[in-house]
C-alpha cells in the first residue's frame, strides 16, 4: 500500500509527460530532431568530436523540445520516490498513533483483552508482504557459494517487490518516447543515450543519500539503514547499467557514421566530453565490480576506502562530461547532500571526542574470542536501548571505523556498575559458574540511596560498554592485542561517532515481549531489558511478560554480561515480569537437559530453543499487544520470523529485527 501511491503518481505525471511531448515536442519524435548528440551539442557544438562524420545536427529548438523531455524525466523519478517517501510516512504516522494510545490505555491494565486482538487484514498483509521472506523461510540465513564464500541474503517479500517496482520504473523511463521505428538508427541511439544518462544521473541524488549514515530520511520514516542500504546497493546497480546502455549508445553511434576509429578518436580527446564519460563510466563499473558480496566481506576495509575513491573518480569525470548542460544541476544536489553528510558526521566527531582529556577506551579480554570496550566520552549523551556507534582507536586502526551496539551505560548521575577490571579476580579471567546469575542476584548491598539505585555501584565519570567479537580485520588485531597483553586489559585513545539510534520501535506499548538473542546480539536485546524492567517499577510500560531468550555456543559466553545480568535480576518488579532462558548450543555435557539453578526466573538448558514451541506458548498465555524481537544469527532470525508469522490472525503479534547491513 506504500507504494500504490507511489505508482499511481508515477501514472498521473506519465500520462502528463507523454501529453506535453506529444503536443509541444511531437514532431521530434518522429524526425531528425531525435538526434543522439542534442544533450551534448549545446557544449560541444564546435568540438571536433561532433563534426560531419558524426550524426546530423538539429536547430536549437528541437534540441530544447528533446533536453526538456528527458529532464522532465529525471525530475518525475524524483517525484515518485519523493510520493513513496511520503507514503511511508504517514504509515509510520498512523502506527505511531496507535502505539502511543494503547501505551495511554494500558499501562495501569494487566489484562489489555482489547489490544490482544489482531486486525484480520493487516494480520494477512504482514504474514505474506511484510514479514514475508521472498522463498520460504529463508531472508537472514546467508546464501553459501561454497563453505566461505557467502552470497549475502535475501530480501523479504515487500522489499523484493519495492526493487522490481524500482527497476521497472527506471525501465519504463528510459524507453518510453524513444523513437524505435525511426528510419535512422543514429536518432534512436541518441535519444536513448541522452535518456539513460540523465536517469543515471538523477539516480546518484538517492543513491548518495541513502549511503549516509546520517540520513534524516532514517528517523524521520524509522526505517533501519540495513533497509536504505540495500536500496542504495541496487540504485548503484541501475546506475551501472543505465551507464553500459548509454556508453554502449555512444560507441553504436560512432560505428554506424564514422567506423570503429571513430571511437578510439573520441575517447583520446583529452579532456573532451566521450573520455570525461569514459572516466566516470569506468568507475561506475569499478564500483559494481569490487562491491559484490564475496569481494566486500573478505576485503571490507580495503573495499570501504576504495569505494570512496572510485565514487569520487567517477562524480569529477561527471561533473566535466556534463559541463554546461541542465543535467549538472543533479550532481550539484548529491554533491550537496554528501559534503553536508560528511560535515555533519565530522563535526559530531569533534563533538564528542575534543575537549576533557578526549575519549578514553578501557579494553579488557572476555572468554570466548570477545573484548570488552568501556568508553568514557569527552561529552556524553543519554543513553537510550537501541543505539550504536563507530568506533576508532587508532593504536588499532587508525583508517577503520566500525559499527558496534552499546549494551550498559554508566551515568555519574544515575546508578551505574562497576568496571569487570575492579570485579573478585577469578570472575574476571572468565571462570563460569551454572547458577552465577541466580546466586548473585540474591545478595543485598545497603546503600542510603534510593532502592532502585542500592544495587549499583557509582562511577566518578559517564561511560558506555560495548562487547566486540573476535571476527576479521580490526575486531581480531583488537582481540590478538589485548590476548598478547598480560593484564589482559588496556587502555587506548579512542574517537566515537555517534550515537546513531535503532529504529527499532519503542516496546512500551506491548502487554507481552519476547526478546531472542544469539550470541553477541545480547547487546541489543540487554538495554531493552534493563529499560523495561525500569518502566514498569515506575508505571510507564504496558510490559506485563517479559521473555529473554539467549543462546550462546559455550557456557563461558555468559561471562560477557554476568555483572549486568546481576544488577537486572535484582531490579524491582523483576520476579513479576522477567523470565530467562539460556541455552548452551555447544557443551561437552551430555545426559543432561537442564542445568539446575536456585532462581525460579532463570532457566539453563544444553541445546538450541525451539522457536515456534516458545513463541506459541507465550502467544497462549499473551496479554496484550504482542512484540517478538531478534537480534542474532541469520538462521536465528529466520526462525523467529517464521514464528511470528505462524501466529498473524490468531493475535496481534508483531515481529522486530535487528541486523547490520553494512
Amino acid at each position: 500500500m506504500f507504494i500504490i501511491s507511489g505508482i499511481l503518481v508515477s501514472s498521473l505525471l506519465l500520462v502528463q509527460v507523454i501529453a506535453e511531448n506529444g503536443s509541444s515536442g511531437g514532431a521530434s519524435s518522429s524526425s531528425p530532431s531525435s538526434s543522439s548528440d542534442e544533450a551534448h551539442t549545446k557544449a560541444n557544438s564546435s568540438s571536433p568530436q561532433t563534426g560531419s562524420s558524426g550524426p546530423p545536427q538539429y536547430n536549437s529548438v528541437e534540441q530544447a523540445a528533446m533536453q526538456a523531455g528527458n529532464m522532465q524525466f529525471g525530475e518525475l523519478t524524483l517525484i515518485v520516490l519523493a510520493s513513496v517517501a511520503a507514503a511511508f510516512l504517514l504509515y509510520r504516522i498512523a502506527i505511531s498513533t496507535v502505539r502511543s494510545a494503547r501505551v495511554l490505555s494500558c499501562v495501569e491494565s494487566d489484562r489489555q483483552t482489547y489490544w490482544r486482538q489482531s486486525v484480520g487484514w493487516f494480520a494477512q498483509i504482514k504474514r505474506h508482504l511484510l514479514y514475508a521472506p521472498l522463498f520460504r523461510t529463508h531472508h537472514q540465513a546467508e546464501m553459501q557459494l561454497v563453505k566461505g564464500w557467502s552470497l549475502g541474503v535475501l530480501p523479504t517479500r515487500f522489499q523484493s517487490l519495492f526493487l522490481v517496482l524500482l527497476i521497472a520504473m527506471n525501465i519504463v523511463y528510459c524507453v518510453v518516447g524513444i523513437e524505435w521505428n525511426s528510419a535512422g538508427s543514429t536518432v534512436m541511439l541518441g535519444h536513448l543515450r541522452n535518456r539513460t544518462g540523465t536517469i543515471a544521473v538523477v539516480n546518484m541524488i538517492p543513491l548518495v543519500l541513502l549511503a549516509g549514515r546520517n540520513n534524516p530520511l532514517i528517523p524521520l520514516l524509522n526505517i533501519p539503514y540495513g533497509s536504505f542500504n540495500m536500496v542504495h546497493r541496487w540504485l548503484g546497480r541501475i546506475v551501472a547499467a543505465e551507464s553500459v546502455v548509454h556508453t554502449s549508445c555512444f560507441i553504436a553511434s560512432k560505428v554506424y557514421t564514422g567506423g570503429w576509429g571513430t571511437v578510439s578518436q573520441s575517447f583520446m580527446a583529452f579532456g573532451q566530453v566521450p573520455q570525461t564519460g569514459l572516466i566516470a563510466f569506468c568507475g561506475f563499473i569499478a564500483i559494481a565490480i569490487t562491491s559484490i558480496v564475496v569481494f566486500r566481506r573478505a576485503f571490507y576495509e580495503l573495499w570501504y576506502h576504495l569505494h570512496i575513491v572510485l565514487a569520487i573518480v567517477s562524480t569529477v569525470g561527471l561533473w566535466y562530461h556534463l559541463n554546461n548542460l541542465p543535467q549538472q544541476m543533479f550532481i550539484r544536489a548529491f554533491i550537496v547532500g554528501w559534503a553536508l553528510e560528511r560535515a555533519i558526521r565530522l563535526l559530531i566527531l569533534i563533538y564528542r571526542n575534543v575537549g576533557a582529556g578526549g575519549t578514553q577506551a578501557l579494553v579488557e579480554y572476555l572468554p570466548g574470542d570477545a573484548v570488552k570496550v568501556t568508553l568514557t566520552p569527552a561529552r556524553p549523551w543519554n543513553f537510550r536501548p537501541g543505539q550504536h556507534i563507530f568506533l576508532t582507536i587508532p593504536s588499532i586502526g587508525l583508517w577503520t571505523t566500525h559499527p558496534f551496539s552499546l549494551a550498559w551505560s554508566a551515568s555519574s548521575s544515575r546508578p551505574t556498575i562497576t568496571l569487570l577490571s575492579n570485579l573478585d579476580p577469578e570472575k574476571a579471567t572468565g571462570i563460569y559458574k551454572s547458577n552465577s546469575f541466580a546466586k548473585e542476584a540474591q545478595v543485598t548491598i545497603s546503600s542510603p540511596q534510593s532502592s532502585t539505585a542500592s544495587f549499583f555501584d557509582t562511577a566518578t565519570r559517564p561511560t558506555v560498554t560495548a562487547i566486540v567479537r573476535r571476527r576479521t580485520g580490526f575486531t581480531q588485531k583488537l582481540w590478538a592485542r589485548i590476548r598478547n597483553t598480560p593484564a589482559r586489559q588496556f587502555r587506548a585513545r579512542a574517537f566515537v561517532e555517534g550515537p546513531y539510534t535503532s529504529t527499532q520501535p519503542s516496546l512500551a506499548s506491548y502487554g507481552t515481549i519476547l526478546l531472542f538473542a544469539g550470541g553477541v546480539g545480547i547487546t541489543h536485546q540487554i538495554p531493552y531489558l534493563r529499560s523495561l524492567l525500569e518502566g514498569y517499577a515506575t508505571a510507564t510500560v504496558a510490559c506485563r511478560r517479559l521473555l529473554l531468550v539467549w543462546a550462546v555456543q559455550s557456557p563461558e559466553h555468559l561471562e560477557w554480561i554476568r555483572p549486568w545480568m546481576t544488577k537486572i535480576l535484582a531490579m524491582e518488579g523483576r520476579r513479576q515480569i522477567l523470565t530467562v532462558q539460556l541455552y548452551i548450543t555447544r557443551s561437552s555435557t551430555s545426559g543432561m537437559e537442564t542445568i539446575r539453578s536456585t532462581s525460579t526466573s532463570v532457566h539453563m538448558f544444553l541445546g538450541r530453543p525451539n522457536v515456534e514451541t516458545i513463541v506459541a506458548h507465550e502467544s497462549k498465555n499473551q496479554v496484550g499487544a504482542m512484540a517478538v524481537s531478534v537480534c542474532g544469527p541469520g538462521a536465528l532470525s529466520d526462525d523467529v520470523r517464521q514464528a511470528v508469522r505462524a501466529r498473524q490472525g490468531e493475535a496481534s503479534v508483531d515481529f522486530v529485527e535487528q541486523d547490520f547491513s553494512w
